[in-house]
């Protein structure tokens, strides 16, 4: 009966505790390896392909998290930053970028990123770990 309980917690933990990320990445080979993989890990996923879509999802619900990248077409994601100061925004950010320049990551910054990840020199395992430990931060506001 105890462990039938514990294992009942458990359940309960990670279903109260999943995330809803949205996923914003205008290459279609990355965005689908980022639903993948965050989806395997039990995240409940929406993806965007651009700006202005990721607009409309967040307008019909807001995310837990953003993974936003930054150059896209229609609406960049500093564009997109833009429309959510981070001190009204419901959730937390983490930028997608090539561009690991201090003017990006400072732009990013007075924008209200949470966190920087740098494509060319990270891996999904490093993006996983990142959006896990940002989602707890955020969920701790």
């Amino acid at each position: 009966m105890y462990w039938q309980t514990q294992a009942i917690s458990a359940i309960l933990e990670h279903v109260t505790t999943t995330l809803d990320i949205l996923i914003v990445e205008d290459d279609a080979v990355l965005r689908s390896l980022y639903i993948k993989k965050f989806a395997t890990a039990g995240y409940t996923i929406r993806a965007a392909e651009d700006g202005e879509m990721a607009l409309a999802e967040i307008n019909k619900k807001s995310p837990d998290i953003l993974v936003l990248d930054l150059h896209m077409p229609k609406m960049d994601g500093f564009q997109l930053l833009q429309q959510f100061p981070k001190k009204d925004r419901p959730f937390a950010v983490v930028i997608l970028t090539n561009f690991a320049d201090e003017q990006t990551r400072q732009k990013g910054k007075t924008l209200g990123a949470d966190d920087f990840f740098v494509k060319k020199d990270m891996t999904i395992k490093s993006l996983l770990e990142m959006v896990q430990r940002v989602g707890k931060e955020w969920k701790k506001k």
